[in-house]
């Protein structure tokens, strides 16, 4: 190998291997591990290690090739049963949504920063994008309930195809060959439309595939569903369809599809998201020149503040008018529409078509990302608790590759019992768990044990329960009606439905 070639792989692991290991130490500190990500790349970069990188288009290459990785890891962790209730409500705040909030964004910037219009609406364009690996990485460590949980992830999942047309779109607005507004608005419907039918098409050739196929190795089963997903977004692209509503279409039919060997393709999506994340975040760092963000801090500021109390409460309002979701949700949903690497990369295709103004518009979103991230991240609990969505009782799913799990296609949940919670004094046998699904292990004060018909539940014990595909929604139904009103749930009228109305 050539000395050149060396360095690069030990300053490569060197920075893997950091970033692995902050992601514990970002935990414990309640700092998005981004952050920390986006530091690496700064130290090792100009202003740091002295290495110079400024290769916008490699950036927006690579950064595209991370978010088909991300997205595809969180169409494939989505629950179609949990997702299905939600999907109007997601698919109003990834176009609806979007639209109100670069129009309010584009419309702030423009008064307050002296923006001409074009700059203005990128502006609110490149920032209307939930980040999928934000939202997937901070949710996902809450106890929320399940249907706000998944209203917030799909929304992160298919919001980036509208968004990364319309950037396109004003980034483009300039060319002598532009189109008048109602072409674009055709063209934009015809690659959603095309992207979703590619999606279900990729999912489903994957799924009749993989059931019928008898691979010599379970390791290339992974390997196969993420193959399809790159499928997916590659013939979207071709067909000049959004590829990136493609490849999350395509997830969800393949993570819900049952398939051989299903924990082992969901862990393995989510290290290959995980190596994404890292290698998207540093390399967005690494382009960044700080000599230029303090002039960037008070346009980020600006842009922050009307994104945060103007635009996303504004859109939320608006594209929850046909559903029931009341306000306390709003106000939820308002404050966890987290930004993270999506509009940083957003933020490279104006730079690259080398629009005037894009090198102060991507200096603005990455400062506004690493201070509103930081702000909204850190107070996502806290303001869960204040609004009263909390759900600390909900079970959750633990990603474990057995073989008898798999035989009886069943997943694995664990359910703690917490302070108020009508589960303590419970017996096991009073639970009324489906046939099909049982407590098999309960862990109290640090020892755990097999329970028994007349095992009494206590706050703070954490159970096991196994449960099979076909009853885990009435499973996890039935511990939140026990949850709220007891044994006698039903008697009460309680059956457990997820109240995000």
């Amino acid at each position: 190998m050539t000395p050149g070639l060396n360095l690069a792989l030990l300053v490569g692991a060197a920075v893997l291997l950091v970033a692995v290991g902050a992601v514990r130490f970002s935990t414990r500190l309640g700092v998005p591990s981004l952050l920390v990500y986006l530091a690496l790349g700064v130290l090792i970069g100009e202003a740091g290690l002295g290495i110079e990188f400024d290769d916008v288009e490699l950036t927006r290459v690579l950064g595209f090739c991370a978010l088909i990785v991300i997205i595809a890891e969180g169409g494939l962790s989505a629950r179609w049963s949990t997702l299905r209730p939600v999907l109007g409500l997601a698919s109003a705040l990834s176009t609806v949504g979007v639209v109100v909030s670069i129009v309010v964004v584009g419309v702030v910037v423009h008064l307050l920063l002296d923006l001409d219009w074009r700059l203005a609406l990128l502006y609110g364009a490149v920032l209307s994008s939930t980040d999928a690996a934000a939202v997937f990485a901070t949710l996902r460590r809450l106890r929320l309930p399940p249907r706000l949980v998944a209203t917030l992830e799909a929304e992160s999942g298919m919001n980036d195809a509208p968004v990364v047309l319309l950037v396109l779109l004003l980034s483009r607005a300039g060319a002598e060959a532009a189109h008048p507004w109602w072409y674009e608005a055709l063209v934009l419907g015809y690659e959603l439309g095309a992207g979703a039918a590619v999606g279900v098409g990729a999912g489903l050739a994957g799924r009749y595939a993989l059931r019928r196929a008898a691979l010599p190795s379970s390791g290339l089963y992974p390997i196969a569903v993420v193959g399809f997903t790159v499928l997916a977004y590659a013939a979207g692209s071709v067909l000049h369809a959004s590829g990136f509503l493609a490849v999350y279409v395509a997830g969800v039919l393949l993570g819900n599809s049952r398939l051989p060997h299903r924990q082992a393709i969901l862990g393995f999506a989510d290290g290959l998201a995980w190596l994404a994340q890292i290698g998207l975040f540093v390399l967005l760092g690494l382009l960044v020149s700080p000599s230029r963000l303090d002039a960037a801090v008070l346009p980020a500021v600006i842009t922050g503040l009307a994104l945060l109390l103007l635009a996303r409460p504004l859109s939320v309002a608006v594209s929850a008018l046909p559903f029931r979701v009341n306000l306390r949700e709003q106000l939820f949903l308002s404050w966890a529409g987290l930004r993270g690497a999506v509009p940083i990369v957003l933020a490279t295709i104006p730079l690259s078509l080398r629009v005037p103004g894009a090198d102060r518009l991507f200096d603005a979103v990455f400062v506004l990302v690493v201070i509103f991230t930081l702000l909204q991240a850190g107070t996502l609990a806290r303001a869960a608790r204040r609004l009263g969505v909390t759900a600390p009782a909900e079970a959750s799913e633990i990603l474990l590759e057995t073989a008898p799990l798999e035989r009886m296609r069943a997943d694995l949940l664990q359910l703690e019992v917490p302070a108020g919670s009508r589960l303590a004094g419970v017996h096991v046998d009073e639970l009324r768990l489906p046939v099909g699904a049982a407590v098999t292990l309960v862990l109290r004060d640090g020892v755990g044990f097999v329970p028994g018909p007349d095992t009494r539940l206590k706050v703070a014990d954490s159970l096991l329960i196994v449960a099979t595909a076909g009853v885990r929604d009435a499973t996890e139904r039935r511990l939140r009606a026990v949850s709220r009103r007891g044994r006698l749930a039903r008697w009460f009228g309680e059956y457990g439905e997820d109240r995000t109305g």
